[in-house]
């Protein structure tokens, strides 16, 4: 769920291209050799209430943890898995930022500020979705997150998360851009989970569209950001089995937008994928279990092992 989003979608068009890049993904995923460095193609709203259903930031419920039974561990790495090694990715950086934090519940105040986006002004962050048993996004995404990470520090890449539940709230969206500019990263990826309505079901990667407004200028972005959410649809689905959203991207998993702060002020290739939806019982069935959440972490570290290397 897009931390700054604020408004409910409007039907939209199948963005230029779209159609043929599905037609791509389909391709490599019944080609032989199709790997984590394949060319996949997929292009991209997504209907996202908050947990409180009036568009505010309302505080997540808590409840069950999910299922963590199975998988890689996802806490923070230890001095010696931070240690650079050498492979594919080795120069690379890579930054990761976990939609949203656990503790935004508890200052919304803070949250609720606004910040300039270069487009206008929008909350600073919001608190994200839950599913219906109370697992909040924020979780998910660290959880998803660290996953990503270890997966492309063992292939050598330098690997920065925005947030990694260090800090009380945020960081702000516009933060959140500053921070892979910054890095000069290679790659920056933006990990949520939708909060839209029970039967829409399906993941999407969100695209930068072309901005050129106050502090915003995606010109130099746009084109190997397409390129990147592309690879990381076509891997993903292929590493989870989970189809493109059924709601959003007229089924092409991509989707292409101009109000978030987060692709808008970034100056690096950057998307967000939004891995299923929080609020639907059979997606949400998915994002609980640990072994699923592996499966996506390693699609989504295919896509940006494929993107870098070219």
């Amino acid at each position: 769920m897009p931390y700054d989003e604020s408004v409910p979608p409007t039907p939209r068009r199948r963005p230029p291209r779209a159609a043929a890049a599905l037609a791509a993904v389909s391709l490599c995923l019944t080609a032989a050799g199709c790997g984590a460095d394949a060319d996949d193609g997929l292009s991209g709203r997504p209907a996202h209430p908050r947990p409180g259903g009036d568009g505010t930031s309302a505080a997540a419920p808590s409840g069950p943890a999910p299922d963590r039974t199975s998988a890689a561990p996802s806490g923070p790495s230890s001095k010696a898995a931070d240690r650079p090694v050498s492979g594919p990715l080795s120069g690379k950086t890579v930054v990761i930022d976990p939609g949203h934090n656990p503790d935004n519940r508890l200052h919304t105040q803070e949250i609720n500020r606004q910040v300039d986006v270069g487009t206008g002004r929008k909350e600073c962050d919001t608190t994200g979705t839950s599913t219906d048993a109370g697992y909040a996004e924020a979780r998910f995404t660290l959880d998803v997150s660290h996953r990503v990470r270890d997966l492309l520090r063992a292939q050598g890449a330098k690997v920065v998360l925005t947030q990694d539940g260090d800090r009380p709230y945020g960081p702000c969206v516009d933060e959140r851009a500053r921070i892979g500019n910054a890095a000069g990263a290679d790659a920056v990826v933006s990990v949520h989970a939708d909060g839209s309505a029970v039967g829409n079901r399906g993941f999407h990667v969100i695209l930068p569209g072309l901005v050129r407004a106050g502090k915003a200028d995606t010109s130099k972005i746009v084109e190997p950001s397409r390129d990147l959410g592309a690879r990381i649809a076509g891997l993903f689905l292929r590493a989870t089995g989970s189809a493109p959203s059924n709601y959003i991207g007229d089924k092409t998993g991509l989707d292409v937008r101009k109000d978030l702060g987060g692709l808008n002020l970034s100056t690096v290739p950057k998307v967000f994928i939004e891995c299923g939806n929080m609020r639907d019982p059979k997606d949400a069935a998915l994002l609980t279990s640990a072994g699923w959440r592996q499966k996506a972490a390693q699609g989504i570290a295919d896509g940006i092992s494929g993107y870098l290397k070219g």
